[in-house]
């Protein structure tokens, strides 16, 4: 398999489509090599518009979503990222790219390791790699500039969005299966919060996520 040609037929068939059209994201998918974090029996899809099965039920999101999240999170380089669900540690390695330090917590001690790996393969430092659940927050070294939950929740938890600095921006997958809302929440000033939902997608929910209150009769 040409991995170059996937590569570049990835970016302008699938991710320029989608609305991605800032030229140093669409670089960096050059320089970070998305077939180092597919897992083995995968490789040859690395490059295709779909969710890849990473084991223990759980899925990478496909390219262009990847793509589009770190545009819209508009990632600076003095940012602070906190990633809830490290997976393979693909879109891990775009966001250390932009910003100056990722958190990134992962609940799966296999995954976590794997993602570790090849994170440190790549030559990527400044990613920190914790073990825990962090579907309904995770306070330890924050406030932050950018999070991003990469399972969606039924409710997006309050706690979230306090461990926001003013000026951050966060993202999720927002409701039930099976319409869900890619939600972008930004913080103008401490305390307040504004939210514009971008697309209607699907994703499987981070494991212990937090559930609605739901009358049962």
């Amino acid at each position: 398999m040409n991995f170059e040609q996937a590569r570049f037929n990835m970016v302008e068939q699938q991710i320029r489509t989608w609305e991605v059209l800032d030229q140093s994201i669409l670089d960096l998918l050059y320089v970070v090599r998305r077939e180092e974090f597919v897992p083995s029996a995968f490789r040859n899809l690395a490059f295709s518009d779909l969710e890849i099965p990473i084991g223990d039920g759980q899925r990478m999101w496909q390219p262009k979503l990847e793509a589009r999240v770190v545009q819209e999170l508009a990632v600076k380089k003095s940012d602070r990222v906190l990633e809830i669900g490290t997976g393979t540690g693909y879109l891990t390695a775009l966001l250390a790219n932009r910003c100056k330090q990722v958190v990134s917590v992962e609940i799966n001690a296999r995954l976590k390791a794997q993602a570790e790996q090849a994170l440190s393969t790549q030559g990527i430092e400044n990613v920190t790699v914790e073990l825990g659940d962090g579907a309904r927050g995770w306070d330890r070294q924050g406030p932050y500039d950018v999070v991003v939950l990469t399972g969606s929740t039924p409710v997006l938890p309050q706690s979230f969005l306090t461990q926001l600095k003013p000026g951050g921006r966060l993202f999720a997958i927002v409701g039930d299966a099976p319409v869900m809302s890619a939600r972008l929440v930004t913080s103008p000033t401490a305390g307040s919060y504004v939210s514009v939902d971008l697309f209607e997608t699907c994703f499987s929910p981070l494991k212990n996520a937090q559930q609605p209150l739901r009358f049962e009769f």
